[in-house]
C-alpha cells in the first residue's frame, strides 16, 4: 500500500498540534479522518508514530523521524506546484542583504529553489542588522533585501510584502493556559517571560505591550531563537513569537505549544526592500517576479523584464 498526501499532511497537522481533536478542527475534516490515516500510516511504515496519551498525542522517535520525511516530502510537491516561469536564461550577480531572522527560518529554502531556476545568476547573500541594511540599499552596496518590513520606516526605501506570519504565545506542553482558547496580556503578564532582543524583537514587543496597563516579567533576555525554545519547552517562561520561528519540538524533544492571543499582537511582517526610484536590472526583476509568483502577489510578469 502507497502512502498518499492526503495521509501526510493529516500527520503533520496532529504533529504539530498536539491532538487528533484539533488537527481536524484546522484541517475542516472528520476526526475520524484523522484517526484513520494515522492508522494507515503507522501499519505502512510498520512502526507507532504517535503515544496516545491523556494530553494528547506525542511523537514517538520513530515519529519523529517520518515527521522530517514528511516535511521533505510535502516541500517538493509545493515545489513542483508552484513552477516559477521566469526566463531561466537571466544572469548576473544580484546582492541581497537579509537579517538574522529571515535568513535563518525563511530564505534557504527559496535561495535553494532560486539557484535552480536562474543558473546563470550568482547570489550574494549578507547577514546584516536592519540598519545597515538600509544604508548599504541606500548606497548601492546591496540590490535588494529580504527583511521584517515591518521595521523599516526609511521614506527612501521602497518595500513590497510578502507573507505575515502571526504572533502567539509560546507555553510548554501540558501548561495550565493551554485550556483556555485564548489568552490575554493579564495572564501572559502573571508568568515568567523571556524576550527575545534579535532583529529588534524586544522593541516590537515593548510596543504592544505599551498599549496594555500589564507588563512582561521578563527574567532574561536572549538574542537566541533557540533558547527561547529550550526554556519554554522545559518550563522556565513563556514567550510571544511568530509562526514562522515557532517549531513543535526544542532540541532536547520537548513540545512547545502555541495560544492564540486575544490583545492586540501586530504580525510580523516579511518582505523585500530596495532603494526608491531604483532601476530595475534583470537579476533584481527575477527574484521579484519569483517571490510574487511562489506568493501569489500581484503583478507577476512572465519572461519579460521591465523598470517597475
Amino acid at each position: 500500500m502507497s502512502i498518499s498526501l492526503r495521509q501526510l499532511r493529516y500527520f503533520v497537522a496532529t504533529a504539530e498540534l498536539g491532538q487528533i481533536s484539533q488537527a481536524a478542527i484546522d484541517l475542516s475534516i472528520s476526526q475520524s479522518a484523522v484517526t484513520t490515516a494515522i492508522k494507515e500510516l503507522e501499519r505502512i511504515v510498520g512502526a507507532n508514530l504517535f503515544l496516545r496519551t491523556p494530553s494528547g498525542m506525542d511523537l514517538t522517535m520513530a515519529g519523529r523521524e517520518f515527521l522530517s520525511h514528511a516535511y521533505e516530502i510535502l516541500k517538493k510537491v509545493d515545489e513542483a506546484t508552484h513552477l516559477n516561469v521566469v526566463s531561466s536564461a537571466v544572469e548576473g550577480t544580484l546582492a541581497i542583504a537579509a537579517t538574522y531572522t529571515v535568513i535563518g527560518y525563511f530564505l534557504p529554502q527559496h535561495i535553494e529553489r532560486l539557484r535552480r531556476l536562474f543558473p546563470k545568476l550568482e547570489l550574494q547573500l549578507f547577514e546584516l542588522k536592519r540598519e545597515s541594511i538600509e544604508e548599504g540599499l541606500l548606497t548601492n552596496r546591496y540590490d535588494m533585501a529580504v527583511l521584517l518590513t515591518s521595521n523599516i520606516l526609511n521614506p527612501a526605501l521602497t518595500t513590497e510584502k510578502l507573507m505575515s506570519s502571526t504572533r502567539r504565545l509560546w507555553v510548554p506542553a501540558q501548561h495550565p493556559l493551554l485550556q483556555r482558547d485564548s489568552v490575554g496580556f493579564r495572564e501572559i503578564a502573571e508568568e515568567p517571560y523571556i524576550m527575545l532582543t534579535v532583529d529588534e524583537a524586544a522593541h516590537s514587543s515593548l510596543k504592544y505591550w505599551s498599549t496594555s496597563t500589564y507588563q512582561p516579567r521578563v527574567i532574561l533576555r536572549t538574542s537566541s531563537v533557540e533558547a527561547v525554545r529550550s526554556l519554554v519547552a522545559n518550563g522556565q517562561g513563556v514567550a510571544i513569537l511568530s509562526d514562522m520561528v515557532h517549531r513543535p519540538w526544542s532540541l532536547e524533544g520537548r513540545r512547545i505549544e502555541t495560544i492564540n492571543v486575544r490583545d492586540p499582537v501586530p504580525a510580523m511582517d516579511v518582505g523585500l526592500a530596495w532603494r526608491r526610484g531604483a532601476d530595475f536590472t534583470p537579476p533584481m526583476q527575477a527574484l521579484r517576479s519569483y517571490f510574487q509568483q511562489t506568493f501569489h502577489l500581484p503583478g507577476v510578469r512572465d519572461a519579460s523584464f521591465t523598470t517597475p
